[in-house]
């Protein structure tokens, strides 16, 4: 199977080739580890490749995706026996003793993992420039970054190395890297995707795993293989009436919208991101939906206040980890690490279960909008992709930081009050995410608009609790409105230019 045959495919239609004998599943793996091998060099997507052991891989017949080629996000999603770094050189020796629920589901759809993608240290950026794996970049322009923490994934898959891969979000990083990639990507429900057996949440609940996609179906098709408890989760969400893969293809109905494109955060947004969601908002009416100026009401700097305590708290717990079964130095860590690491560390405990409590506040806000509509539109960022290097902390910064870890002058930053800035300079650029994980809720990034310079732009739709299945069907109706798979033939030329 040649590159430019490959490239034409989702995960969908190359299972139905090989299910029905047109191409083996040995001609679509060396497919896409070609492809991996031509683009790879500049993008840096996969900082593990698995080609042998790809080759190696026997998928069950008549899995649902058996023999399709799949990219596993190298933050959680462990193999048993595979290195899993989190992004951190603190954990570039750690191989975890079992398979992820994720992963073993992904084994048994019958996906075969040609490697591992990048991702900024612990997930903790919008942008992939670890300092372990280097900067990964945008397929659509080399200059900037594919954003985080599923970069190398998003990358990864608009560069049509595989249809799909793995992508977890905690604060936005299933949908900023879709946004920023003109991928479809889709952040479950809580609860709806197991995190066992390593945990019974990632984040407390903000983080869920999925996947970054080219089309509205293969979202729907992983979802169906992926969904569901395991032995020990801590709830069971109720499962949709029917396949999300049969549901998306009912149409939705006429669905009242409620649409904002101011930050939460009240920072800037730029103006492609506004753009994008007015002519998305021009789109629905003319599928006959209803769209109006509405916002869910909340406190958004208590929420990014709530939001970095997360941050906090879960950075210290996980150097600690890698400290005490790593045996990781503090060298291990990446300057911007450990002093979220500091903050977490020295954040009272009374003041975290407080900030913990208050997701509450924002659920009820957000059920309240749903009391009236059945969807909100925003923006999915609220900038336009950063250069490569162009967020890389400042030089007085990183002194000010450092001489902050010598005088373990943490408690002294929470007292001051700087905390606040930090949290509101810290989601500046990605403001409108962070709302559906502190919530629960699902969430997806559409590929609807592209700029004059063809960079893409992701436009954001948010549901109630469970309601995966309306998000799928909208975009089903939106794919088919506006279909956005032949933009994907321009980065085709990656394999013909280096880039």
């Amino acid at each position: 199977m040649k590159q430019s045959e490959y490239l034409r495919y989702d995960a969908v239609a190359l299972a139905d080739l090989i299910r029905r004998g047109s191409v083996t599943a040995k001609d679509v793996r060396e497919a896409a580890i070609s492809r991996a091998e031509t683009v790879n060099s500049t993008l840096n997507g996969i900082c593990q490749p698995q080609f042998i052991q790809a080759r190696e891989q026997v998928a069950p017949e008549g899995a649902t995706f058996s023999g399709v080629p799949f990219l596993l996000k190298d933050l959680g999603q462990e193999q048993a026996g595979e290195p899993c770094t989190f992004g951190s050189r603190a954990f570039r020796n750690y191989r975890p003793g079992q398979d992820s629920e994720f992963v073993r589901r992904c084994r048994q759809g019958g996906l075969v993992f040609i490697g591992r993608t990048a991702t900024p240290e612990f997930g903790l950026k919008a942008v992939t420039e670890s300092q372990l794996w280097g900067p990964t970049r945008n397929p659509w322009n080399t200059e900037l970054t594919p954003g985080g923490s599923s970069g190398g994934s998003g990358a990864s898959v608009a560069a049509g190395v595989v249809p799909m891969a793995g992508a977890n979000d905690g604060g936005g990083s299933i949908r900023i890297p879709a946004a920023y990639n003109g991928l479809f990507g889709l952040k479950p429900s809580r609860g709806r995707v197991s995190a066992g057996p390593q945990m019974a949440e990632f984040w407390t609940g903000a983080s869920s795993d999925h996947v970054v996609t080219r089309t509205v179906r293969d979202s729907a098709a992983m979802l169906d293989l992926l969904a569901g408890p395991a032995p020990g989760d801590p709830f069971d969400i109720a499962p949709p009436p029917d396949s999300y893969s049969a549901l998306m293809q009912r149409p939705p109905g006429r669905l009242r919208i409620g649409m904002f494109t101011a930050s939460p955060y009240g920072t800037e947004v730029d103006r492609h991101c506004t753009d994008a969601v007015e002519a998305a908002a021009r789109t629905l009416e003319n599928l006959g939906h209803r769209v109006e100026l509405a916002k869910p009401e909340f406190d958004g700097a208590e929420m990014a206040k709530c939001y970095m305590g997360l941050y906090f708290g879960e950075v210290s717990a996980l150097m600690q980890k890698a400290s005490q079964e790593m045996a990781a130095k503090t060298a291990d860590f990446e300057l911007d690490t450990r002093l979220i690491g500091l903050l977490g560390k020295t954040l009272p405990l009374p003041d975290y279960v407080r900030m913990r409590q208050r997701w509450n506040e924002f659920g009820r806000a957000l059920g309240m909008f749903f009391q009236g509509y059945d969807l909100y539109l925003c923006p999915t960022t609220g900038q336009m992709p950063a250069r490569i290097g162009q967020l890389n902390t400042p030089a007085h910064l990183q002194l000010a930081s450092r001489l902050m870890l010598l005088l373990k002058a943490g408690r002294l930053v929470h007292l001051s009050g700087q905390v606040d800035e930090l949290a509101l300079e810290s989601l500046a650029r990605t403001p409108f995410t962070q709302l559906a994980n502190l919530t629960g809720t699902p969430a997806m990034s559409v590929p609807l608009y592209w700029t004059s310079e063809g960079l893409p732009v992701g436009v954001q739709f948010g549901a109630r609790h469970g309601a995966e299945d309306v998000l799928l069907q909208l975009a089903a109706q939106l794919e088919e409105a506006d279909p956005w798979f032949a933009q994907y033939e321009r980065t085709e030329q990656v394999s013909r230019t280096g880039l």
